[in-house]
C-alpha cells in the first residue's frame, strides 16, 4: 500500500464537492518519471521553481565532473545516483510547491493505486464530520495520521492502533 496526499485550496471548507474540481492527489514515495526524466518532469508538473533548481543542480554536476576530469564510469555512477535522489525526492518537492502556492495537503489516504487513492480521499472530504479536519503539514504524511481528531497516538510501525478484541 502507497500513502497519498490530497492537495485543496487553503479556502477550501470539508463537504464542499466543488473544491474537489481542482484537487490534486501526491503519491508519497519514489517516483519514476522524475527519475528517468529529471527536470522535464517538474516542468511538466508545472513546477517551474524546483524544476529550474534540478536543471541547475545537473548542470553544475556535470560541470564539477568535467572539471575535474572525472573518469567516464564514475560520472555515470554520479549522474545515476542524482537522479535517484531526484526520484526519491521528487514528489516531495510537488507537495512543497502546492503549500506554497497555497494549496496545503489536507488528508492523507493508503491506497493500492491512485484511482483507489483517489475514491478515498473524495469519500472522506465528502463526509459531514470533516468539517473538523485541519491541514496536514507537507512534511511528512505519516504525521496526518496522529493530527486526525479522534484516533490515538500509534507507537511503532504501524498507521492504525490495534483494536481491542
Amino acid at each position: 500500500m502507497t500513502t497519498y496526499t490530497l492537495h485543496l485550496a487553503r479556502d477550501a471548507r470539508p463537504g464542499d464537492p466543488a473544491a474537489l474540481d481542482d484537487a490534486e492527489i501526491v503519491k508519497d514515495g519514489f517516483s519514476w518519471g522524475a527519475f528517468v526524466f529529471t527536470f522535464f518532469w517538474f516542468f511538466f508538473h508545472r513546477l517551474w521553481l524546483a524544476g529550474l533548481f534540478v536543471l541547475v543542480a545537473v548542470v553544475a554536476l556535470h560541470g564539477v565532473l568535467t572539471l575535474l576530469d572525472v573518469h567516464p564510469a564514475s560520472r555515470f555512477a554520479a549522474d545515476v545516483l542524482f537522479q535517484i535522489l531526484i526520484g526519491l525526492e521528487a514528489n516531495s518537492l510537488r507537495r512543497w510547491t502546492y503549500e506554497r502556492r497555497g494549496r496545503p495537503g489536507v488528508d492523507v489516504v493508503t491506497a493500492a493505486d491512485r484511482d483507489e487513492a483517489e475514491a478515498k480521499a473524495f469519500a472522506r472530504w465528502l463526509q459531514p464530520q470533516a468539517a473538523a479536519r485541519s491541514p496536514v503539514s507537507s512534511s511528512s504524511p505519516t504525521s496526518a495520521l496522529r493530527a486526525r481528531p479522534g484516533t490515538e497516538p500509534v507507537i511503532g510501525l504501524f498507521p492504525d492502533a490495534e483494536r481491542p478484541r
